[in-house]
């Protein structure tokens, strides 16, 4: 299990549940189930401290069931196997996007030439709309 770059879920902690793929599929799309949905739940999950869990719990409210569990759906493979896969590591890259700490914002200041330039298109629209008004005796 590392957090660091990238999160592993154990198997234990994972459900999953098969159904029919939608779209076109050719001969077997009406017989085999290949959709895979996977969730976990994440309160009661073991490979996240408890204030990952806090921070992943408030970012991906959203996401979430009532009961703090998140679904994630892959249909996107023919077999059963590589959608489950597909499945598992789509849940491990939205945690990992969940716990990742957003960049601090660095305060920059406007160039000269650029405040010289917002300056100068500010006179030149001013002096356009002074030549639309009416000229008055």
């Amino acid at each position: 299990m590392t957090i660091n770059n990238k999160i592993q879920i154990p198997q234990n902690e994972l459900v999953f549940k098969a159904s029919r793929s939608s779209g076109p599929g050719g001969q077997n799309v009406n017989k085999l189930n290949t959709k895979i949905s996977a969730e976990v739940d994440i309160a009661n999950c073991s490979f996240l401290k408890v204030e990952q869990k806090t921070i992943v719990l408030r970012k991906l409210a959203a996401r979430l069931t009532k009961d703090n569990r998140l679904i994630v759906e892959s249909q996107k493979f023919r077999s059963q196997k590589a959608n489950r896969d597909s499945a598992v590591e789509k849940l491990e890259r939205i945690i990992e996007n969940a716990l990742k700490k957003p960049k601090k914002r660095r305060l920059t200041k406007p160039t000269k030439t650029s405040v010289e330039k917002r300056l100068k298109s500010k006179k030149l629209k001013s002096l356009l709309k002074q030549q639309r008004r009416k000229v008055e005796d």
